[in-house]
């Protein structure tokens, strides 16, 4: 009785530690069509392509919750990495990537 008992308690918590998930954490479609991969690392999260040419590369480190996060994002054509911020409403992703803190750019990715 007492197995069935811890049995039944984790698969009843099973559920509960899936939705404590921040939602940062996934897969999202970039704007050139890649898939992107973002998972906890290092205390954070980090973004890694999965498809297109530059595949298996990580292309940012961010910090946060609940879905505002500061971090460093970098244009893997370029080489280039910024001061960066992403923000999570529903199944978008907005990116910011900044130069200085004067010259922004912006992209949109959906969740997959």
């Amino acid at each position: 009785m007492k197995r069935m008992f811890i049995a039944i308690a984790a698969l009843v918590a099973v559920p509960a530690i899936a939705y404590a998930e921040d939602p940062i954490v996934g897969n999202w479609k970039t704007e050139l069509g890649d898939t992107a991969a973002i998972a906890a690392c290092s205390g954070g999260y980090c973004i890694t392509l999965q498809s297109g040419k530059h595949a298996g590369k990580q292309i940012g480190t961010f910090r946060g919750k609940d879905g505002s996060y500061e971090g460093k994002i970098t244009d893997p054509s370029a080489n280039k990495t910024y001061d960066g911020s992403l923000t999570v409403s529903g199944n978008a992703l907005k990116l910011k990537g900044c130069v200085m803190k004067v010259v922004c750019e912006s992209q949109t990715w959906p969740r997959l």
